[in-house]
């Protein structure tokens, strides 16, 4: 039952953030009663991509592991990286560009990184976390380390010539490295399974590499868990590579500001019932465990609402910080 808690925590602690985030990139006035800014005032600037109806998958698999444990993720990464430990505010912060953000608020949301967790970045490059998670994995088995590499990405990452690139290496050298297949089946606004050959295919090419895969249903909190907890297991006994297949589905569009009327309005109301999180409620409820729950959401609700009124206060780069974190390879060198 404390699992679950935990479980449940991190999902509603993402999905609050989520909320929170869509609402400031929308021009939102208030969310949850707290302020966001003025009326049709954008305070998220560039793409938001997010990651509501996810959450199972992030907080499933991040529940085993620990902050010497490696990760990267999408473009889609809010869920992984507050899973993985990150602090709310400083992700806030960065959303709205404020100097306090984890990137000093110059990189924004599909930037946003903590070494200190494990959290090696997002990534706006599809399928480009994996070959990241798979060097860091190899890194960790020359050092001797007792701590793996976790990589997140999408079925649309699945065609591209990297999970293919990744996944041999990783085979070959035996590595640390659990890859997470968050299959939402769709890519931007397009359909998964029209450009995709096969069947089950992220389990099956795996498979074809001799990576054992395990498909889940990814909107099952304990059920991911459970997954996860097994082949993370077996990663660290030198089992060598695993991947996770996790079927869920994004409840919003490509981006926060996309109403997504490619999909089918039937699809959605459909796909809806079937909500991660009402899902572990309904649980915690059968359980006996409704007021613990209820603290969860209201502690959850007060943490985002102060999150937002940090970000909203904190200050801007100064300019000269523009000429900080960048790389001087030597005058002339474009001549």
């Amino acid at each position: 039952m404390t699992e679950l808690l935990d479980l449940y925590r991190t999902m509603v602690r993402i999905r609050a953030f989520e909320d929170a985030a869509e609402a400031a990139s929308q021009g939102g006035v208030t969310w949850g009663g707290a302020a966001t800014g003025k009326a049709s005032e954008v305070r998220v600037k560039g793409p938001l991509h997010l990651s509501t109806g996810q959450e199972a998958v992030a907080a499933g698999v991040c529940q085993h592991l620990g902050p010497r444990d490696l990760l990267t993720s999408t473009h889609r990464g809010h869920g992984h990286t507050l899973a993985k430990g990150a602090d709310a505010t400083r992700m806030m912060c960065e959303l709205f560009g404020r100097a306090s953000g984890y990137n000093g608020g110059k990189g924004g949301s599909m930037h946003i990184a903590d070494f200190s967790v494990g959290m090696l970045g997002a990534n706006g490059v599809v399928t480009a976390g994996l070959p990241i998670a798979v060097g860091a994995a190899h890194a960790l088995k020359l050092q001797g380390q007792e701590a793996i590499a976790v990589s997140f990405f999408g079925d649309g990452a699945i065609n591209r010539g990297p999970f293919l690139e990744a996944l041999n290496w990783a085979q070959v050298y035996r590595l640390p490295v659990l890859f997470v297949c968050e299959d939402n089946r769709i890519s931007a606004t397009t359909r998964s399974a029209p450009m995709t050959a096969g069947t089950q295919a992220a389990s099956a090419r795996a498979e074809s590499l001799g990576i054992p895969a395990t498909r889940v249903d990814g909107n099952d909190v304990e059920a991911v868990s459970s997954a996860a907890r097994r082949l993370v297991a077996e990663i660290r006994a030198g089992g060598g590579p695993r991947l996770l297949h996790a079927l869920t589905y994004r409840q919003k569009g490509h981006v926060s500001v996309d109403p997504a009327t490619y999909r089918d309005p039937q699809e959605v109301a459909e796909a809806l019932k079937d909500d991660p999180i009402a899902r572990a409620r309904e649980l915690l409820h059968a359980r006996g465990l409704t007021e613990q729950a209820e603290r969860i959401e209201a502690d959850t609700r007060q943490e985002i609402e102060a999150a937002l009124a940090a970000a909203s206060a904190a200050p801007v780069p100064q300019a000269a910080d523009a000429y900080t974190d960048v790389v001087t390879i030597g005058e002339g060198a474009w001549k």
